[in-house]
């Protein structure tokens, strides 16, 4: 969708339709006297579930893992001392 300039005062009078319409997708640019002053952008949605074909599409790409290597990465993780920010 494109972004559309709007008035403070369309803003004031028609805030249910544009609203509305932000909810839909639609951006805005407020202006006041003539200069820009503000935008309206929806909030970006995230999504909860991914369907599995989704999932297996982004997954064909993805590199092989070794799984050894994994496993030593995260014993080496495990076998550090955690440090306090704090001793210094």
């Amino acid at each position: 969708m494109s972004h559309l300039e709007i008035t403070q005062r369309d803003l004031r009078s028609k805030s249910r339709e544009i609203m509305d319409a932000v909810e839909h997708g639609q951006s805005f640019t407020v202006t006041r006297d003539g200069h820009r002053i503000g935008e309206l952008i929806p909030l970006r949605r995230r999504r909860r579930f991914v369907p599995r074909e989704e999932f297996a599409a982004m997954s064909r790409n993805a590199p092989d893992i070794d799984l050894d290597a994994f496993r030593a990465d995260q014993e080496a993780a495990l076998d550090q001392e955690p440090t306090s920010p704090y001793e210094r």
